[in-house]
C-alpha cells in the first residue's frame, strides 16, 4: 500500500514515521509513505500558499492551484483522494477498513482557514476525525494513516485485531496485567481461574457493560 500525505509543515511526520509500528510496517514494505510539500508547488515569491478570502473575513484561505498540483504530482488511477477537515464526514473503523483495501490514499491536511472550496472537484471525499478544530490537517492525517496501516496483512496479527473495540457493536473488553493487585485494586478472580469458558462470559458481559456505559450510541 501506498499513503501520499500533502501537507505544508513535512517536518511533522519525522517521528511519526519513524517509530513503532508504522516504522515496522515501512520496514517490511507492507507500506510506503510519500511526505509531500505543497509549498513546492507555489508559483509565488517565498512559497506563499495563502491569500485573503474574497468576500472578506479573518485567517488566510490556502490557495487551489498549488494543492491541485500536489496531488497531481502523485495521483495514479487508484488513487483515492482525501481532504482531512472538519466539514467532513466522521472517520469510523469501517472506513479505516475500507481505505486498507485500497492500493494508494492521499491525504490533504489543509491549514489557516481551510483550502478554497474548489478543492472539492479534485477530491474523492471529505473526512474528519471529530467534532472538533485544530490548527491543520496534520494530526488528522496521521489518525487515519494509523488506523489503517495497522489494519494491513502482516502489520499486526489478526487475532488480536479481531477482538478490538468497534469490530462488533460495542467496545472491547477490559484487560489486565501484573501484578494481581495494585494499591488495592484487584484483577477479578475470573481472569486469573483458568476456566476459559468463564473468561470468555466474562469478558461479552464486560464488554457490553462499559459500552452502556461510555458509548451508549452503540448499542442503537
Amino acid at each position: 500500500m501506498r499513503i501520499s500525505i500533502l501537507t505544508l509543515f513535512p517536518e511533522m511526520f519525522t517521528g511519526f514515521l519513524s517509530s513503532s509500528i508504522i516504522k515496522r510496517a515501512i520496514e517490511k514494505k507492507l507500506v510506503q509513505f510519500d511526505i509531500v510539500n505543497i509549498r513546492d508547488f507555489s508559483k509565488l515569491n517565498n512559497q506563499q500558499v495563502d491569500d485573503t478570502p474574497y468576500g472578506g473575513g479573518p485567517g488566510m484561505v490556502m490557495m487551489v492551484e498549488p494543492v491541485v498540483e500536489a496531488i497531481r504530482s502523485v495521483k495514479t488511477e487508484k488513487s483515492h483522494i482525501i481532504f482531512l477537515t472538519p466539514s467532513g464526514k466522521t472517520f469510523k473503523e469501517s472506513k479505516a477498513k475500507e481505505y486498507a483495501r485500497r492500493e494508494h490514499l492521499i491525504l490533504i491536511c489543509g491549514h489557516y482557514e481551510g483550502i478554497d472550496e474548489r478543492i472539492l472537484y479534485y477530491i474523492d471525499e471529505e473526512v474528519s476525525i471529530g467534532d472538533y478544530v485544530l490548527t491543520g490537517g496534520e494530526l488528522p492525517s496521521m489518525v487515519v494513516a494509523d488506523a489503517v496501516v495497522r489494519l494491513i496483512d502482516g502489520v499486526i496479527r489478526k487475532e488480536s485485531i479481531e477482538e478490538e473495540s468497534f469490530n462488533e457493536k460495542g467496545l472491547d473488553y477490559p484487560v489486565f496485567t501484573k501484578p494481581p493487585v495494585f494499591e488495592g485494586h484487584e484483577v477479578p478472580d475470573v481472569l486469573i481461574s483458568g476456566n476459559h469458558k468463564l473468561i470468555a462470559a466474562w469478558r461479552e458481559k464486560s464488554a457490553l457493560e462499559k459500552t452502556e456505559k461510555n458509548r451508549p450510541d452503540l448499542l442503537k
